[in-house]
């Protein structure tokens, strides 16, 4: 099977691709974050999820610092190559609040409640 060549996907203007991650085992969607083409190359060659920080402007491997780490199983692109998606096996909370998830506000009827409490 040949490589994927990354340069077939549709960054935005900043070069970046939004990448939602989803638990290999759940199915649950953990988080939505960025990468550029070279994150997204690290996170080929090193099975370790990695992203561009927009605020810090610089890479981050998750759990680099926390230790909930994002071991990918599958990387899957989407059918207009403007989206990718991470499937991976989370170690701890994948969010910086220490929730699972970062989708823990539910709203129904225009009204939000928290779903989930930190671990």
């Amino acid at each position: 099977m040949d490589a994927f060549d990354l340069t077939t996907l549709k960054y935005n203007a900043d070069g970046l691709v939004p990448v939602i991650t989803q638990d290999a085992t759940s199915g649950e969607v953990l988080m939505l974050a960025w990468a550029n083409q070279q994150a997204l190359a690290r996170s080929i060659e090193s099975g370790n999820a990695t992203y561009w920080s927009r605020s810090r402007q610089s890479f981050w491997v998750k759990g680099e610092s926390s230790g909930h780490t994002q071991n990918i199983r599958a990387i899957r692109v989407d059918c207009d190559a403007d989206a990718v998606l991470y499937v991976v096996d989370q170690t701890g909370p994948a969010c910086h609040t220490n929730r699972r998830s970062c989708f823990y506000t539910d709203i129904t009827d225009g009204t939000a409640r928290e779903i989930m409490q930190p671990l």
